[in-house]
């Protein structure tokens, strides 16, 4: 259904193109809401049907005044159209509705503005339960349901096909189904618990955008994009707009800020960058929700993030800088440790205490499989042995997965002089 819809829309329907994306996500979680989660794919074809009879019909008669309207209009014809011909309404749906297994009590489609916020809410925590265990899974979720992405589009940010992205799609569906997960938000007792998890795949959507392999830039703006949206709505309600989440939006402004700066599927360096590309509106909406966060007493890992990411856009190279960026990455190793963030200690301690220092620690990590690792040795390494730098360099290029990553260490390894290796 999908592929045949963008095959008619064609490049000359880019603006339709962007409004499937805008009310899809928007039209699903209402339907959902309305008819119950187990119903998703129903929900899911009838949006798309509404949008093929659209391109249709606005193709001969041209775009209606109000063209968000006339979608609802059709979307709602077509949900109980399909209920009452297949008799799902009559059998299964109304009793649901009546036993209050399903939120919306008269089964009236209603997209006014607070049921469609509510609704995608509680479609982001219905996708976030802990029943999903892969993140993996979660994170398609959230671009198919939540944002509008075609398969096509979530198997690009993947590097996999549409066959993998549809088998991991259809078993996330059946198990939202079969552990009978309600769309609603969790009680005032567990919902910070419940909002761990959905930050942590908010977090993961954006950096899947951010560090992304993929070529297609826009396609990695726009899950950036799409991560700030999400994270921006639970700045609604006053449940879920708390301290850590002020702070992971504040973390990816900083990192959005910069995503100019970087070339297109390059490794660049920090120091590397151009600060001329640095966005100056995102630094200031981080730096403001950034203030946001230092409410409360939580100290979450998004703070430390948000906080060095801050530095990073700090244009000054100073030592001090560079001092509080190492005494932050030192008090986030201890409330979470992981290998990334040992790395990127490492790049602080060498920035303030010089290569030797940060080779010491950088030997201790022994991050065998990891190319970036190799890479940093290779930079401390230049200058003091050559030889082992260009070694670092090769080891580099071996692990590296992608063809563009491979040319730019090339390319290091092109600057080192050979007569000195």
């Amino acid at each position: 259904m999908e592929w045949m819809l963008l095959f008619i829309m064609g490049k000359s329907s880019e603006s339709l193109q962007q409004l499937f994306q805008q009310e899809f996500s928007k039209m699903v979680a209402v339907i959902s809401k309305t008819f119950g989660l187990q119903h998703i794919e129903i929900a899911e074809d009838v949006v798309s049907e509404t949008f093929l009879q659209a391109t249709e019909a606005w193709k001969a008669k041209g775009i209606p005044p109000n063209p968000t309207a006339w979608l609802y209009v059709v979307a709602k014809q077509k949900i109980l159209h399909h209920f009452r011909r297949k008799k799902i309404y009559d059998e299964k749906v109304l009793p649901e509705i009546i036993s209050g297994n399903v939120m919306e009590e008269t089964g009236e489609v209603n997209f006014s503005v607070q049921n469609i916020k509510d609704s995608q809410l509680q479609m982001l925590f219905a996708i976030c339960t802990p029943v999903i265990i892969a993140s993996e899974a979660q994170i398609g979720l959230a671009l198919r349901i939540l944002c509008g992405f075609g398969i096509d589009e979530i198997a690009e940010a993947f590097l996999s096909n549409k066959e993998t992205i549809n088998k991991r799609l259809f078993r996330a569906k059946e198990k939202l189904r079969t552990e009978k997960v309600q769309m609603e938000l969790p009680s005032e007792k567990e919902i910070t618990k419940r909002l761990d998890t959905v930050l942590h795949i908010i977090y993961l959507l954006f950096s899947e955008g951010y560090y992304s392999q993929t070529q297609n830039q826009i396609l990695q703006k726009d899950l950036c994009l799409e991560a700030l949206r999400l994270g921006l709505m639970l700045t609604e309600y006053d449940k879920t707009n708390l301290p850590k989440t002020n702070a992971l939006i504040a973390l990816m402004c900083f990192h959005a800020s910069r995503f100019s700066a970087r070339q297109p599927n390059a490794i660049v360096l920090y120091e590397q960058q151009d600060q001329e590309l640095w966005d100056a509106t995102l630094i200031s909406q981080g730096i403001y929700f950034l203030n946001l966060s230092a409410q409360g007493e939580e100290l979450s890992s998004y703070h430390l993030e948000a906080r060095i990411a801050y530095w990073h856009c700090r244009k000054e190279g100073t030592r001090e800088k560079w001092e509080e960026i190492l005494q932050l990455y030192n008090r986030l190793l201890q409330i979470n440790y992981s290998p990334a963030v040992a790395l990127n200690r490492t790049y602080a301690l060498y920035k303030v205490k010089g290569k030797e220092a940060a080779l010491a620690e950088a030997e201790k990590l022994k991050l065998e499989n990891n190319h970036f690792y190799f890479i940093l040795l290779a930079e401390l390494y230049t200058g003091l042995d050559q030889q082992k730098a260009r070694l670092h360099l090769e080891r580099a290029y071996a692990l590296a997965k992608t063809k563009t990553e491979k040319q730019c260490i090339q390319e290091k390894i092109d600057l080192i002089n050979p007569l000195n290796a």
